[in-house]
């Protein structure tokens, strides 16, 4: 699924209508793994072998690359590879939406080499209004990166802040039918399938999976705010 340009509130702040405020479950009342500032500020979530930051510039050459591969792209949108300059503005609706909610897309780098595997993480999606108001998780590596069980140590970290930090209540999952190795994914995460629906895009089927906070005792990888 694609990221999609959601309407602003406040700088760095989370919807209402995506978050319960009314809760009083112990867990909400610990403290944040990390401090979301209005100005959204750049959190980083570190696992044992991926950095999961915000974008930069410089990455936008490195996403073109996994977005040229026509694997990679099967099952996103219409199938078709994206060049340099959709990349470029993909990854700046991704930075829009962390401006405007405090969550969203992050670049996943690869520790120790400092090679972008791909993104994972938050967006708002658009091309399916029944399951409206909600948020999903999403993720997107390159083919090299495959096999290895990245797309779930990246997926579950980024949960783990949604759910820890942002105060997220549930999060969804939505995949094309066909596309197994995401549904295996989610099923890693501990998400449950909901429903079988139609996207308004391509009119293609896909299911969506759905984790509630209550269900999960998130992961809790080392959490950093690095100054802008």
């Amino acid at each position: 699924m694609t990221s999609a340009t959601v309407p602003s509130n406040r700088s760095g702040m989370i919807h209402q209508e995506y978050h319960n405020l009314g809760t009083n479950r112990a867990a909400d009342r610990a403290a944040p793994l990390a401090t979301i500032n209005d100005d959204g500020g750049m959190v980083e979530l570190v696992t044992p072998r991926l950095l999961l930051r915000r974008w930069r510039d410089d990455d936008v050459a490195a996403m073109a690359m996994i977005n040229a591969d026509r694997e990679v792209m099967r099952w996103i949108g219409d199938g078709s590879v994206v060049d340099y300059a959709q990349t470029a503005a993909e990854i700046a609706a991704f930075e829009q939406v962390w401006q405007m909610r405090g969550f969203g897309r992050f670049a996943v780098e690869i520790r120790g080499t400092g090679v972008l595997a791909g993104f994972t993480g938050m967006a708002i999606p658009a091309d399916i209004p029944e399951i409206m108001p909600c948020v999903e998780i999403g993720w997107r590596l390159g083919r090299e990166h495959w096999g290895r069980g990245l797309a779930t140590e990246a997926a579950k970290a980024a949960l783990g802040f949604a759910f820890a930090d942002c105060r997220l209540d549930r999060i969804l999952g939505i995949h094309v039918v066909g596309n197994d190795a995401s549904a295996r994914v989610m099923v890693k995460l501990g998400m449950r399938f909901d429903r079988e629906t139609t996207e308004l895009g391509y009119g293609r089927p896909v299911h969506v999976y759905v984790i509630d906070r209550y269900e999960i005792q998130p992961s809790r990888p080392a959490c950093r705010r690095r100054p802008d």
